[in-house]
């Protein structure tokens, strides 16, 4: 059986199929062009790159195109890399589909949105349970397939919708601790906190940022969405302002991305449990990868730390 790119360990050679997520045009400091490619398959990605290409190579490896790679993981500054020895086209010979490489949620879409809309019609106060149903409703398709993240974390089909499903299964156990909790809006609240990236990424494949998703970003354009199916269902209430903060200040500082920081108790703690989900999620997926007692890849999005994965319990 082939072995998937993330369990090629440093010094190993490669002999792979792969999907090519994005390429990237550079300029080498001799001057001549060189792609810096993702690829991708079920195991995660890992980034190479292709020296001294020509103007065939730049039309030819493009996202969401399917290549057999030969080459060797190499670390690069705490990450593994793709030193790229060979890189050739596919074709119906090789047998070969996107669907082969494309990760996907640990559950199946179908119960991802089953169990979510349990949470969404939970919801008690009419006011929320209406937008937070009319956007869902609005976006569903997106909202059910597409990725948390271009990147870092949840970066797979089917992403958005099972981070917010994990961080709702975190809040039902914490609201049942502190109970002064208001378990609408914290539903609400994690539901549409991340709705906004079905217009600020691109699809759940080959994912890439949109022209207004860069220029708003998801924080600003699910506020303005929230705004606007108010007034579509003629809806002017404390709590809708109050989803609002909710989302704007998610990620809870400035500098992070969030224009205020949360003021209300439902959001502090959906940013905390938001901050939580995703750094769990990082983790998982780098340790996996890691053997035990050694150090894992650095991981940007936690600080760029490398962590250490325990071999006591894991010995045979």
């Amino acid at each position: 059986m082939q072995k998937k790119l993330l369990e090629y360990n440093v010094g190993e050679a490669v002999e792979a199929y792969a999907f090519i997520k994005s390429a990237q045009k550079g300029i080498a400091t001799n001057g001549k062009p060189f792609l810096s490619i993702v690829f991708q398959d079920k195991s995660g990605e890992i980034e190479g790159k292709l020296w001294d290409v020509s103007d065939e190579d730049l039309k030819r490896y493009i996202p969401e195109s399917i290549v057999s790679v030969v080459g060797e993981v190499q670390n690069y500054r705490g990450q593994k890399q793709m030193k790229i020895k060979g890189l050739r086209e596919t074709s119906a010979l090789d047998s070969v589909s996107a669907d082969q490489f494309l990760k996907t949620a640990p559950i199946k879409r179908d119960e991802i949105q089953q169990e979510l809309m349990h949470y969404l019609f939970a919801i008690k106060n009419a006011n929320l349970q209406r937008v937070t149903h009319y956007l869902v409703k609005k976006y569903e398709a997106e909202y059910f397939s597409y990725p948390a993240a271009m990147r870092h974390h949840h970066e797979f089909v089917s992403g958005l919708s099972f981070h917010s499903l994990s961080m709702l299964r975190i809040a039902d156990q914490l609201q049942q601790q502190y109970t002064e909790l208001d378990a609408d809006l914290l539903y609400a609240g994690i539901i549409l906190h991340d709705l906004g990236k079905v217009i600020e990424l691109s699809g759940p494949v080959a994912t890439t940022y949109t022209i207004t998703g860069n220029l708003l970003g998801h924080i600003s354009i699910v506020s303005n969405e929230i705004a606007k199916a108010a007034a579509e269902l003629q809806i002017d209430s404390e709590e809708i302002v109050v989803l609002q903060h909710i989302i704007l200040s998610h990620h809870g500082k400035g500098e992070w991305g969030s224009p205020k920081p949360p003021l209300v108790m439902e959001a502090e703690l959906i940013h905390l449990i938001d901050q939580m989900d995703a750094s769990l999620n990082m983790l998982t997926k780098a340790l996996a990868h890691t053997d035990p007692g050694t150090y894992s890849e650095r991981i940007f999005g936690l600080d760029n730390r490398s962590f250490y994965n325990p071999k006591y319990n894991k010995e045979e």
